[in-house]
């Protein structure tokens, strides 16, 4: 599961260097009903995934993250691809986050259909 004392330490640690936190950077909310065991972020209109910026955490549904990752200066459109415990995967493509702050990812059982909304 996400650790919260390392959620603790990261939001302490942006609060006393603000400059440390990429234009890029955003809190991930999971109300999916499910637990997001990998979260992928890339420059769009790039066919690499790189690696899972969750590291061994987990985030359970209700949890969130702050998502930090490095990313090349003045670029803002990104690729999000998370995947689920049960292994489906869901993407959103060209996201702005230079404009993002919050991703939320909740999950219609009625469409089967996972979506995202952003502040």
């Amino acid at each position: 599961m996400f650790k919260r004392t390392a959620a603790m330490v990261a939001i302490l640690m942006m609060a006393a260097s603000p400059s440390l936190a990429g234009d890029q950077d955003f809190t991930l909310k999971n109300r999916t009903g499910y637990t997001i065991d990998q979260v992928y972020v890339s420059a769009t209109k790039t066919d690499d995934w790189e690696e899972d910026v969750m590291g061994k955490d987990t985030l359970g549904d209700g949890e969130s993250a702050d998502i930090t990752f490095g990313a090349s200066e003045g670029a803002c459109k990104f690729d999000l691809k998370v995947v689920y415990d049960d292994e489906e995967e869901a993407i959103w493509e060209g996201l702005n986050l230079c404009s993002i702050s919050t991703v939320s990812i909740s999950y219609n059982r009625k469409t089967g259909e996972t979506s995202a909304t952003t502040d």
